[in-house]
Order: C-alpha cells, then sequence, then structure tokens
C-alpha cells in the first residue's frame, strides 16, 4: 500500500494531496529513510513524523486504503511511549513560551528592519 494512502486513512492528513505534499517534502521518514509518496508501507514498519511542530514515532499495525472514522483510524498504528513523552513535553514547552517568530505577520516596519541592521553589524 502507498505511503500516502495509508496517512490519509490514517487521518493524519486530511487529503490524500497534503499527505503526498508532507512525503515530498522529508517530513514523513519510513525506517529512518527519507522516501517517495509511492514507496510501500507494511506492517511493523516505523514511521517518524513532523506534524505542525511535532514529532511522532509510530509502528504501522494494520493496513487499510480506505479513511474511515477516527476509532478505527487509531487501530491502524500504534505509537512508541517515548514518542508519547516528547510531544507532552513539546506542548508543554510551547505553552510556557511562545515561539517570537509567530507573533510576526508580514514584513518587518521601517524600525524594526533598522534595529535588525544594528544586530548584524554587531
Amino acid at each position: 500500500m502507498r505511503i500516502d494512502k495509508w496517512l490519509w486513512a490514517a487521518r493524519f492528513y486530511k487529503t490524500r494531496s497534503l499527505a503526498q505534499q508532507a512525503v515530498e517534502a522529508g517530513k514523513v521518514r519510513l525506517n529512518g529513510e527519507r522516501v517517495k509518496p509511492a514507496k510501500d508501507v507494511r506492517v511493523n514498519d516505523r514511521l517518524d513524523l513532523n506534524l505542525a511542530a511535532q514529532d511522532w514515532t509510530i509502528t504501522v499495525r494494520a493496513l487499510s486504503d480506505k479513511r474511515g472514522p477516527a476509532s478505527v483510524a487509531q487501530t491502524l498504528y500504534e505509537e512508541s511511549d517515548a514518542s508519547r513523552a516528547r510531544r507532552a513535553e513539546q506542548t508543554a514547552l510551547r505553552k510556557l513560551a511562545a515561539e517570537p517568530a509567530l507573533e510576526r505577520h508580514g514584513r518587518p516596519t521601517k524600525r524594526e528592519r533598522r534595529q535588525l541592521d544594528r544586530w548584524r553589524q554587531e
């Protein structure tokens, strides 16, 4: 079964094209290696996913080419305990300190640009 189709059926991505783009961008690794969207995924394969600034490490437990309810999709994979702990830690860190880059919208103002120029010259 194609990896992009499995990611869509397991509800990691809303559409197959989004799953395909994520695989092409290198956000999905199969057994530690970067793959193409047409690569076959098998039971007991390990997937490393980077979704919305969260890292998942999952093991494929079943295959499905149809997208069903979330309760069924959760039976297709098993997340490792280390992955759950890492995601909880990442969530806690995001709650404590917001990423400054997320507050920026668009180009810097003239004042901000001058501050950046001064900072770069130091």
